[in-house]
C-alpha cells in the first residue's frame, strides 16, 4: 500500500485501519444506514480497496444485505465500514476517521428515507443523487418488533 495519509479506528483502539488516497465523502440516509449507525444518516468516505488496510486487529463483519457487509469493532461496537461484496472500493465511517473535519461531504444518497427534519438542522446540504436501489434482499431487522428468536435471512 502507498504512504498513508489518514488513519482511524475504533473507539477502544482495538481495530485501526490506514487510507493511503484521498476519500470521497457522502451522507448516506437509508434506512439500513441509518439502523447500521445508529443515527439519522451516516456519513462514508470511500476509496478503493487497494488504498485501504487494516493496521490493528480485524474487525467483526455483518452482511447487512445480499450486496453488501459492514465491518465492526466486536469489542466496542464501533460501525467501521460500508463495503459492496463485489465492489472494488471500501467505505469507512467518517466519524471513525482521526481527523474527519479534514474530509468535506460532497453528496448525499438515500435521500427518499431522509427524516423530514434534516433539512431544518442543516440547511442548503450537498445535493442528492437520485435513488438507485439495486435488487437486493435485506437481512437488517425491521422496524417493528418480532418473535423472540428471529433471525434475519440467510
Amino acid at each position: 500500500m502507498p504512504d498513508t495519509i489518514l488513519t482511524g479506528g475504533c473507539q477502544c483502539g482495538a481495530v485501526r485501519y490506514a487510507l493511503s488516497e484521498a476519500p470521497e465523502s457522502t451522507v448516506c440516509h437509508c434506512r439500513m444506514c441509518q439502523k447500521a449507525v445508529g443515527g439519522p444518516f451516516a456519513a462514508f468516505c470511500k476509496v478503493r480497496l487497494d488504498h485501504f488496510a487494516w493496521t490493528r486487529g480485524q474487525p467483526a463483519a455483518f452482511r447487512s444485505s445480499t450486496a453488501a457487509e459492514r465491518h465492526f469493532c466486536r469489542d466496542c461496537g464501533t460501525p467501521l465500514t460500508f463495503h459492496y461484496l463485489h465492489g472494488d472500493a471500501i467505505e469507512v465511517t467518517t466519524g471513525s476517521l482521526d481527523h474527519p473535519e479534514t474530509v468535506p461531504i460532497i453528496r448525499n444518497f438515500g435521500a427518499d428515507s431522509r427524516l423530514p427534519w434534516i433539512d431544518r438542522l442543516m440547511p442548503g446540504a450537498v445535493p442528492d443523487v437520485p435513488p438507485s436501489n439495486p435488487a437486493l434482499d435485506s437481512r437488517q431487522h425491521p422496524d417493528h418488533e418480532t418473535l423472540t428468536g428471529w433471525r434475519p435471512p440467510a
